[in-house]
């Protein structure tokens, strides 16, 4: 297994959907290249067929040249009934992003009772819109919706979504937990199926509903997967995204595990505390890693230990 693991940012796309939280295409823009000078590895922008405002960024965006990153644009797989042209994905096309982003759906309670069409054609929306991107040139990144509380409900089914998935050429399958519930063991077991079923580079993208979003995305990394998703300091729906600003560093000590370059772990409560500044944050003093009080002690044994 490589010890290299790719850092795929969404805090301008996931991160936006935290209570509270409004980026302008500006503050978008700057969050991007201080991510790109950081070292991550994909900043995602925004949905382009969504909001205005995130055509806007891509507009601004490829009048920029990022020396790390690779920019993705983030949509969804094409609508039930129609071919993989169809508007929503001929958008993501149109922003010209080198990386796009494709999330479908996992479970099969989802397919019937959201989208309301056939588990078959669910498959042929996922393997269609993705090769279709591929035929466009992109590079792209399936995020499995749902991926381990459709696995633990209809396991054949959940690997038969992702199988369509890197049958129509998917580069990355990252598996998601999209309600934050699981479990770090939970997370392990059924990364470690999917490693042995798939020969495509596997992904992390983990909530933080019950407290384990760090956790589940460090389970999964020692199970094989080699990319994680999350956000600067967990920003993110409801209780936050994962943080990367505890995966990095305990990738590179805790791990030894290489992602950004070993140079900007220094850079690391900077890029904490600019994303807390334009996202009109206050610091939390108790973030591990990057809070004002992460390295601080009160007194007595501790403070003796350290002297």
């Amino acid at each position: 297994m490589s010890t290299k693991v790719e850092i795929y940012d969404t805090t301008l796309r996931d991160g936006t959907q935290g209570l509270g939280i409004s980026f302008s295409v500006v503050d978008k823009l700057r969050i991007a290249d201080r991510l790109d000078q950081f070292g991550v590895h994909y900043i995602e922008g925004g949905w382009p067929g969504s909001n205005p405002k995130d055509i806007e960024f891509f507009e601004e965006a490829k009048r920029r040249a990022f020396t790390h990153a690779r920019l993705a644009a983030f949509g969804a797989t094409r609508r039930k009934g129609v071919t993989a042209a169809d508007d929503q994905v001929r958008l993501l096309i149109d922003a010209e992003t080198p990386v796009v982003t494709i999330v479908g759906k996992t479970w099969l309670l989802h397919v019937k009772e959201v989208l309301q069409t056939t588990a078959d054609e669910n498959l042929a929306m996922i393997e269609d819109t993705i090769r279709h991107l591929k035929q466009h040139g992109r590079f792209v990144v399936y995020d499995a919706e749902h991926s381990f509380d459709g696995y633990k409900d209809e396991p054949e089914y959940a690997l038969a979504a992702l199988a369509a998935a890197e049958r129509g050429g998917a580069d990355v399958v990252v598996l998601c937990d999209t309600n934050g519930g699981s479990i770090p063991d939970e997370v392990a077991e059924i990364t470690r199926t999917v490693r042995s079923r798939l020969k495509t580079a596997i992904g992390i993208h983990t909530h933080d509903d019950i407290g384990l979003g760090v956790a589940n995305a460090l389970a999964a990394l020692e199970a094989g997967a080699a990319h994680v998703q999350g956000t600067i300091n967990g920003i993110g729906e409801r209780t936050g995204n994962c943080n990367l600003t505890s995966v990095i560093p305990n990738l590179a000590f805790k791990y030894k595990r290489d992602s950004i370059p070993q140079e900007s772990l220094a850079t690391l409560k900077e890029v904490s505390q600019l994303v807390d500044e334009i996202a009109n944050l206050n610091p939390n003093p108790r973030l591990p890693w990057v809070g004002a009080a992460a390295f601080s002690r009160k007194g007595e044994h501790h403070v003796n230990a350290v002297q």
